[in-house]
Parts: structure tokens; sequence; C-alpha cells
């Protein structure tokens, strides 16, 4: 068959991510270019929560995809809305990077050690709202960009810290510009944060179909099953863009950890619950089962009266 036809966005990451799902795809047997898409999110400078949240980064990528213009496509997990779009589904989720959140601050300066009033910069509700609850005394700017230019308002002077992703950074191998690496017991992150997704046409995921054969051979059981799991949890909070929820999981092989933190806006507040299960056996189902019941324990906890909720994006 003709080289498959593979849809990212265009920034440096995003190639970097796609550069990943590419070589894969070779290594299994078949030509894949990429193919760049330019979307809403890419163009806008204005706040993520202004324009619709993180969907509007794979809203562009999944009309080619539907359109034909592409064979398939890749996402940021954590910017995928939880919502199936129709006709269209997430084949395969690779190997995971490291989830955590780092912080890369002026002189190697940790969060506890920044100074009051220092400048930090993220455009995420969520990391805003852990921010003030950790340190009130920060003034927390909202901040866009690609992660070049996160980094460089830091060296430039006009921000003393950034929050961002250690996968992000590690995939552009800028991990030398992290001052301090935050827990997830702590300081939970995105859902599905670290994790790539692989979207295709329905008729197309089918392993006896072309590309289908090919996706096959790209997840990987254990990232699927946690970040599913994450992503359900937000599902069931009907979390939208704008609401400040952490979620993350830990999965081995016979104990699975899942755990999520819905704050208050302004970070004066936080509503937490951990579930640990045995995995032993159906890890999938035995995971969702711990995300319903992480869902029905914040609500009932009042988290629906602490955050956003009810706005699924």
């Amino acid at each position: 068959m003709t080289a498959l036809r593979l849809g990212t966005r265009g920034s440096a990451l995003a190639l970097a991510q796609a550069g990943r799902v590419r070589d894969a795809i070779r290594a299994a047997g078949t030509d894949c270019e990429l193919v760049t898409v330019r979307t809403e999110g890419d163009v806008s400078r204005a706040s993520l929560a202004q324009i619709g949240g993180t969907g509007v980064f794979a809203g562009a990528l999944r009309d080619a995809l539907a359109a034909g213009e592409v064979d398939l496509v890749v996402h940021s997990l954590k910017d995928l809305p939880v919502a199936p779009a129709p006709g269209l589904v997430v084949a395969a989720v690779p190997e995971r990077e490291d989830a955590r959140d780092v912080l890369c601050a002026r002189d190697g300066l940790t969060l506890d050690a920044l100074p009051a009033g220092a400048r930090v910069g993220t455009g995420s509700p969520r990391r805003r709202a852990q921010l003030i609850e950790r340190r009130g005394d920060l003034d927390v700017q909202d901040l866009r960009g690609n992660v070049d230019t996160r980094l460089r308002r830091v060296a430039d002077g006009d921000l003393d810290a950034v929050v961002l992703s250690w996968a992000g950074l590690a995939r552009l191998g800028r991990t030398d510009a992290i001052t301090e690496v935050l827990p997830l017991d702590a300081w939970p992150t995105a859902a599905g944060q670290g994790a790539l997704a692989i979207e295709v046409r329905e008729a197309d995921a089918d392993p006896a179909t072309a590309i289908g054969a090919f996706v096959a051979a790209l997840p990987d059981p254990v990232a699927g099953d946690g970040a599913a799991a994450e992503r359900q949890v937000l599902a069931l909070l009907e979390a939208g863009c704008a609401a400040p929820i952490g979620v993350a999981s830990h999965v081995g092989d016979e104990r699975a950890a899942l755990w999520a933190v819905v704050h208050r806006p302004d970070g004066g507040e936080r509503i937490e619950r951990r579930l640990e299960v045995d995995v032993t056996e159906d890890r999938g189902t035995r995971l969702a089962q711990a995300a319903r019941d992480v869902a029905a324990d914040l609500l009932e906890a009042g988290a629906a009266a602490l955050a956003p909720l009810g706005a699924a994006s």
C-alpha cells in the first residue's frame, strides 16, 4: 500500500511525538509520512479556556481524519476530549512517558525556594490552583506558546518559573531545563498526561484492515488501561476545560492505584479521593470500576459545588 498519512499539529513537540509514531509504524512494516494540520489552538493567542479548552487542538485533526485527508492522527491524550467523535476511535495508546509536572525556574530554584511574589506562568486552571494552594504568595500568570517560548520567558527574566510536563520536555530533549520534579502523589496531573493517542476512522480500526493491522502493533495495554481510567473519572465528573482537576494512576502487575483531586479554582480548597484495587485479573474492568468509585466519592463529597463541573469537553 502507499505510505500512511499521519496527521499531526505543526509544533515542535507535536512533530517530535508524531515522529516517534511514524517510526514505530515503519518498524511494523509500512511507510508513513507526516501531514501537518493547523489547529485553532496553534493560531489563537487567547487563553485555552476562552477558545474552548485543550479540545481546540484536536478538532482540526479530527476533521482532517473524518474527511479522508489523512489516514490516522496522533494526539497528546491529555488534549483529547473525553467525548468520542462520531465515526472515529482511539485505536492505540503507545508506551507512556513520565506523567509528572515539572518546574523550570531561574537560578535552579525549586517551588518552595521561589521568593514571595515570584511570577510563575501556566495556562492550566489545574496548575494555577495547585500553585496557589501550595504557595499563595506567588503571582501566577496566564501563559500560552510552545515549550521554547515558555522557557525563553524565564531565560529573559519575564517570568521566574513555568510549570510544564516532563513528557514534553523529554520528547524535545530539554529535560536540562527542569529544576524540580513534582511528585504525582501530591501533585496529580492532567488525565492521560504523558500518553499519546492514535485515532483512526472506525472502519479502519479492525486489525483485518491494512491500517488496523499496523496500528495493532502500537498499543501498550498497561498505559492504555491506566489512561482510560483517568479519563473516565473526568467523563463521570463531566469536567470541562476550566475544571481544575488532577488525576493520576499507577498500574503494577498485581495492584493499581487511582487518585483524583478537585480544586476550587482559586486554590483555597480541595477534595481528594484515592483507591487501590487488585488487577491480577481483568485489569481494565477493575480500573474502570475504580474510576466509577472515585468519581462517585468525589461527587458525594461535594466536588460539584467546589469546581465547574457538568461541562464535559
